[in-house]
């Protein structure tokens, strides 16, 4: 059996924008990283380099979070033998229409990958978590969830379930010394965000300016280290303003 020696913190979704600077400020609070990925590679193995920069190994571990038989290929083994102390559930994909233009593969991606993947990855870390009695489950959603956005249906429905999804095993798992919290980026400067006029944005963002993955990843760090922790079952709203 493998002896765990430094606490681990699997981030699902860790090769780029939001999860990427997650996974880096887990690192340098003193994490070992699991970082998963769908397909690219290059980034994965950027965001190791980085990773093992600041001290920290990282182990890369590739696979599709909306299919349930490749979760407990990837993630199965692992966790017979060691448990994170740490899950940070930020896989997400966009596909945005009109919900009258919408076709069924667009809304099926969105929510496979948003919400099922949620339930796969989930699944197979929450039984490691309730045998060790500790635990923090962070999940990254989106104002979309909280206010819905035109243009998308899917992705407001996948975030918000999420939402919804963790509220419930907050109230399931929290006397195990588990914690389950939310987190809701509005306007984050990524790649997804990249073709969005920001002069359209920034009018409706009290602060005045767009937010980066720092922003995201110093409130994920603060509910994953905090030794005085009472916050549970909490959405907290990553946004400048955009939604009070």
């Amino acid at each position: 059996m493998q002896v765990q020696t430094r606490k681990i913190a699997l981030v699902i979704g860790g090769s780029r924008g939001i999860g990427r600077a997650i996974a880096l400020r887990l690192a340098r609070s003193g994490f070992d990283i699991w970082l998963t990925y769908k397909g690219n590679h290059e980034a994965a193995r950027s965001a190791q380099v980085d990773i093992e920069a600041a001290g920290s190994s990282c182990e890369l571990i590739p696979f599709d979070v909306s299919s349930f038989d490749e979760t407990e290929a990837a993630l199965g083994s692992r966790l017979e033998s060691v448990t994170p102390e740490v899950l940070v559930y930020n896989s997400g994909v966009v596909r945005d229409n009109l919900l009258m233009w919408m076709t069924r593969d667009e809304w099926d991606a969105v929510l496979s990958t948003n919400l099922d993947g949620f339930f796969n990855v989930t699944r197979a870390v929450i039984f490691s978590m309730l045998k060790a009695k500790r635990g923090r489950i962070v999940v990254v959603s989106s104002t979309s969830g909280q206010i819905g956005q035109a243009g998308q249906v899917n992705y407001s429905a996948s975030k918000a379930g999420l939402i919804g999804a963790a509220k419930a095993l907050a109230r399931e798992v929290g006397k195990k010394n588990i914690f389950v919290n939310v987190v809701a980026p509005g306007f984050i400067e990524t790649e997804m965000t990249s073709d969005i006029p920001k002069e359209h944005v920034l009018p409706l963002i009290p602060l005045n300016r767009v937010g980066t993955t720092e922003d995201v990843a110093s409130v994920v760090n603060f509910l994953c280290t905090e030794e005085h922790m009472y916050i549970h079952g909490q959405v907290i709203g990553i946004n400048g303003g955009l939604a009070m």
